[in-house]
């Protein structure tokens, strides 16, 4: 679409080739050749294990652990004292396959009750200690 302006006489013809259907046809060529090249679909060989069909393992021993407000420590709902705590924790980190144990402690347990129970569970042993309910401090 170009336009020549110059100095020239009216009456000259235009010896510039017009230019717009070729490319009009080249697009047309090119975008006929984009749709008809095939898909290429690269593929990544992954060498996945096999799927084991052995029943799942039992599932571990679980234990409730729960440190109320008042600093009140029951163990599977059996209120129990410090050493009474010292004796259950030294029981599930000396056993062949260790309880999971669940730590529930209640929104207002003092920090210090919660952080002296999971310290006496360190110190003796145990490995396989876990937080319940913590939704309720959201």
């Amino acid at each position: 679409m170009a336009m020549n302006v110059g100095s020239g006489g009216e009456g000259e013809p235009v010896v510039e080739m017009n230019t717009t259907p070729l490319i009009d046809v080249m697009l047309v060529l090119l975008t006929l050749l984009i749709i008809t090249i095939p898909m290429q679909t690269h593929a990544v060989k992954l060498d996945m294990p096999r799927p084991n069909n052995a029943p799942p393992p039992t599932p571990p021993e679980t234990v409730d652990l729960v440190i109320d407000f008042d600093g009140t420590i029951t163990w599977n709902a059996e209120a129990i004292s410090l050493g009474q705590l010292d004796g259950y924790l030294k029981n599930a980190a000396e056993a062949q396959v260790q309880p999971e144990i669940h730590v529930a402690p209640n929104r207002l347990a003092s920090y210090d009750r919660v952080a002296e129970v999971l310290a006496h569970a360190q110190r003796l042993g145990v490995t396989k200690i876990g937080f319940v309910g913590i939704d309720q401090y959201q």
